[in-house]
């Protein structure tokens, strides 16, 4: 779509032009349902940039199927570099991000103006569901009221307010804020959210409107651990950055925020043995973090070699098991 078209959408519907962007790698399975949810929108005045990452599978002929979707292309550099191409791209007044395997309810971007415009906020969030999870991580979600609830204590507790597809955020703030971070390696949408809600108001709109496809796998990996590490990156970053902003609060507060928070999630991950994300943890904790002596017996091992620390704990648990069991 060129800009006189988008000039003459937005003049027939007279109400905000947004613009969705939508980073897309191998997501032909999803994809049309993807697309389907932002083209289904009731809120008519949008622009779709698909900005496709490097796909190798049927994704771009099913992206020529629809006409009306902006497309833009770039060798694979994964999705935040991709959503920043699309930022460049971006002609309206408000952006909204969902990735190619997840969908809106049709109200969405209804609600999420709306709200915005009745508010002098710089960002609207909304409730949220993961499709495809397990137990209680499947239910819907919707977060606080972070103006009422002190969210620079709620943001700093929490790894990410709200995910990347449950908000829209206005295109000028996006713009003066300077987009993600591509120098981080991960939670560059957590990095974000922190330097435009603490220093801009936000506004909640308390109804579930985005879900978010969960890809459960059973291989062993380190994913969780790497995520912990990461925000705990973003968090000391931001604080060292922003002194200003933690003169009030207590030394131990902070500390539990960044380092607490960080060995609490190495502990969750062993207790539920997902062995390589703890050892992760645990590793990084031991070199950066802060630690007390009975966290010791914890966190050395994980500096054994990986197939040894797995192998140790899988013994030390038959072992467990047998006294159990006698």
């Amino acid at each position: 779509m060129d800009s006189t078209a988008r000039r003459m959408k937005k003049a027939e519907t007279n109400s905000p032009l947004v613009s969705v962007i939508m980073p897309c790698f191998n997501a032909a399975p999803y994809l049309r349902e993807a697309l389907e949810s932002v083209l289904g929108q009731t809120h008519r005045s949008v622009e779709l940039i698909v900005v496709d990452d490097g796909s190798t599978d049927e994704s771009l002929e099913i992206l020529a199927q629809y006409p009306q979707v902006q497309l833009l292309r770039q060798d694979h550099r994964g999705p935040y570099p991709a959503r920043n191409k699309g930022i460049g791209q971006a002609q309206g007044e408000y952006v909204a991000f969902l990735d190619a395997d997840d969908y809106w309810a049709p109200t969405f971007l209804e609600e999420m103006v709306a709200t915005l415009q009745r508010s002098d906020a710089a960002l609207a969030y909304c409730g949220w569901q993961n499709v495809g999870a397990v137990r209680t991580s499947a239910e819907p979600y919707v977060p606080p009221d972070y103006e009422k609830d002190g969210k620079l204590h709620a943001f700093l507790r929490s790894a990410s307010p709200w995910p990347i597809h449950a908000a829209l955020v206005k295109k000028d703030v996006l713009d003066t804020v300077g987009g993600f971070d591509e120098s981080l390696l991960t939670c560059m949408d957590y990095d974000l959210w922190l330097r435009i809600g603490l220093f801009h108001p936000i506004v909640r709109v308390p109804k579930v409107l985005a879900y978010y496809r969960h890809h459960g796998g059973g291989q062993l990996t380190d994913r969780q651990g790497r995520q912990a590490v990461n925000v705990w990156v973003v968090k000391k970053r931001f604080i060292e950055r922003h002194p200003e902003l933690f003169a009030d609060v207590p030394s131990d507060l902070l500390d539990s925020y960044l380092n607490g928070a960080l060995l609490a999630r190495g502990y969750r991950c062993y207790w539920q043995r997902d062995l390589a994300g703890a050892r992760t943890v645990f590793r990084f904790v031991l070199r950066h973090g802060s630690w007390s002596r009975r966290d010791l017996k914890y966190l050395l091992p994980a500096l054994l070699p990986s197939t040894v620390y797995v192998r140790l704990l899988k013994f030390l648990d038959l072992r467990r098991t047998g006294r159990a069991s006698v």
